[in-house]
């Protein structure tokens, strides 16, 4: 069969046409006359919880693990491979767990009986190893009682698997009672997986304690403080809040075992080592060397909030333990020191230095307030024992504090009884904001985009304060990041942003995981010990959060809001400071799809910019092998008049940026 012959511009042109006919095209109307509501600077922000060795292990970058050995297993964490406990080394030494009365925060010890030194040494195997950089310097600090000055001199080591030695220092511990001590060590060798190993010179008895690793180039270079790419990860997110310490982390399995700020202040060795909560939640995760030291604590937390231009947020345990757990309750009649807990916080924070808790604040280095102007009454508690004790936080709080806005809780899920019955209760009670939890599969977020449409405009605020897209479970690691997740958080998002009346704060939980050590997916961030990324709902979130502008604008197509129609998502701010229009589109479709955007009133600047984040695949994600895999990608953009033409490829989120006139 012979084929007729066709120039390649009638081709193109066919193609075209045949293009043209098929692509979805949307016409849309953007009013830039009226300011629908603003949007508050806390709109976005960020929450973290200690789950996944986000504190220890993470964030904080102590690179020893039971450093105080307060573990429940006070030697978890270190070994001692030549020790006497050996058959073949008998005559080594050996270490073993001490405890005094003297300092009951930190009653253990460790006392070390060298026979030969030789033979004997004592290892920490850091947070799943410690990572370490070729000529990267990390200060030492320990403390040391050398019995008789037996002990002439303390060799410390990095080493990697094959024991080879990456890095080392010593110590010449000078007195036979407690002193402090410290040294540098230079890395000779990048490595993950390195361990810290002591030996010694000469034979006798030496008692240590707090043995203490910190990379020297930490966030602004404050000595023993937070890991440095971690934290800027969250100072490009421009957060509105942080709200801490989390989560179920606040109540405790029981209330013994719930987060109690007061332990987390003052001087750094005083804070009393207490067991993870997540330590044991998930059978099938169990991370039996999960503990808090509260190296980092609530300074610290305002510290950082401060530090990265963000509202602190702190939650508090209002008296119930996790009701998925015990459930346990403080009798009502006992409930005083916790509403006192709140009320010392808020003095601790804001208090001036002639205050007990102000003078804290200043003895650790901070003079001036933080400002805090939030405060949360419980994570996720429900039912009328939580509404009869929130009640009295809320009196209490209002009376001594009455600008401090209060956040309260609507449970754990986004709708039924429990939920019914917490936002009924209190609405009359003119509660200010309500906590709102969902963690839900991707098809959910979409459909959900309207949520907030029909809420009281008169009645409480919206705290979206934990969501994420669940593409299958909480088993699945760094897969359950993949770009289905997110694309379908940046539809719901439009939802939120469109609703800035109802919805003040809202953040994506949880912040971050170990690659090695987490017990819940999906996470915004993930880590190991060398570096850190941004999973694409991390993108989702930061493009959001750096491009939310001041004021709700008008988007409709025929006079509606776009909530999925032909899967297509959008909403529209102005940035009065900067002048700008910002368009945010989500085409959740697998196709490409235009559309015609009018601009109503004085109109744009001809040149703009357009950021894409899109992925043709909605199972892919990013790994530390290619963080980049899903990664944003800005353009210039030309506007023709008061139109602005936008090709939506497939499976894509578009932030459109124009100068108005």
């Amino acid at each position: 069969m012979k084929l007729n012959r066709i120039s390649k511009s009638t081709l193109y042109g066919l193609l075209l046409s045949s293009f043209l006919a098929t692509a979805q095209k949307t016409n849309l109307e953007v009013d830039l006359t009226k300011s629908i509501t603003k949007i508050q600077p806390t709109m976005y922000g960020v929450f973290f919880e200690d789950i996944n060795f986000a504190a220890d292990g993470g964030l904080y970058a102590e690179m020893v693990k039971n450093r105080s050995f307060e573990f429940n297993a006070p030697l978890m964490g270190w070994s001692q491979p030549n020790s006497s406990t050996h058959s073949m080394n008998k005559e080594s030494g050996l270490a073993l767990p001490m405890r005094t009365e003297g300092n009951p925060k930190n009653a253990d010890f460790c006392r070390v009986t060298i026979n030969n030194d030789k033979a004997y040494q004592i290892i920490n195997e850091g947070f799943r190893g410690m990572g370490i950089k070729k000529d990267a310097k990390y200060n030492l600090s320990l403390k040391a009682a050398n019995h008789d000055n037996a002990i002439k001199k303390i060799i410390i080591q990095f080493i990697d698997a094959n024991k080879n030695v990456l890095g080392e220092t010593t110590i010449v511990p000078s007195s036979s009672d407690w002193k402090d001590y410290s040294a540098q060590i230079i890395a000779t060798g990048t490595e993950a997986k390195a361990q810290l190993k002591i030996s010694f010179e000469g034979t006798g008895i030496i008692d240590l304690d707090m043995i203490s690793l910190f990379p020297q180039e930490t966030w602004k270079n404050r000595k023993n403080g937070l890991r440095k790419d971690i934290v800027q990860l969250l100072y490009d997110l421009k957060p509105g809040f942080i709200r801490f310490p989390g989560g179920c982390i606040v109540e405790g399995m029981t209330l013994d075992n719930r987060y109690q700020w007061k332990k987390t202040v003052g001087p750094v060795e005083d804070r009393e080592t207490m067991i993870n909560r997540w330590n044991v939640e998930f059978k099938n995760k169990q991370a039996p060397d999960y503990f808090q030291s509260f190296g980092l604590g609530f300074f610290e937390y305002f510290q950082l909030s401060e530090d990265i231009g963000a509202q602190p947020l702190p939650i508090l345990s209002c008296g119930i333990a996790c009701q998925y757990n015990s459930g346990e309750l403080v009798p009502m009649e006992e409930l005083d020191p916790y509403v006192q807990d709140a009320l010392d916080l808020i003095e601790f924070a804001n208090g001036a230095v002639t205050t007990k808790w102000g003078k804290l604040r200043a003895d650790m280095g901070h003079p001036n307030p933080f400002n805090l102007k939030f405060i949360g009454v419980g994570n996720e508690q429900w039912g009328p024992q939580y509404i009869e004790r929130y009640k009295v936080f809320a009196k209490a709080i209002k009376e001594k504090y009455p600008n401090i806005t209060i956040v309260s809780g609507a449970g754990p899920s986004p709708d039924g009884t429990f939920f019914d019955y917490g936002w009924d209760e209190l609405k009359k009670m003119n509660a200010e904001i309500i906590d709102e939890h969902y963690y839900k599969n991707p098809e959910w977020f979409k459909e959900n985009a309207k949520r907030y449409d029909n809420y009281d405009r008169k009645g409480p605020k919206v705290f979206a304060g934990e969501y994420a897209a669940h593409p299958k479970g909480v088993e699945d690691g760094l897969k359950e990041n993949n770009w289905l997740s997110a694309l379908s958080e940046s539809a719901f998002m439009t939802g939120l942003e469109r609703n800035a009346d109802v919805v003040y704060l809202t953040s994506y939980a949880p912040l971050m995981a170990h690659v090695e050590a987490y017990q819940w997916a999906p996470d915004m961030i993930w880590f190991d010990n060398l570096n850190a990324y941004g999973t694409a709902n991390y993108y989702v979130q930061k493009l959001y959060s750096n491009n939310k502008g001041t004021d709700v604008l008008s988007i409709t197509e025929d006079g509606k809001a776009l909530t999925g129609q032909n899967d297509l998502y959008a909403t529209a701010a102005k940035d009065a400071n900067q002048k700008e229009l910002i368009v945010k589109l989500v085409n959740t479709s697998a196709k490409v799809q235009d559309l015609s955007i009018n601009l109503s009133g004085n109109g744009v600047e001809s040149k703009g910019k357009m950021i894409v984040l899109t992925h043709e695949k909605l199972d892919d994600y990013n790994t530390l092998a290619e963080p980049t895999k899903i990664l944003p990608v800005e353009k210039e953009y030309k506007t023709a008049g008061k139109k602005a033409a936008v090709s939506l490829p497939a499976y894509s989120f578009v932030v459109l940026k124009l100068k108005l006139k």
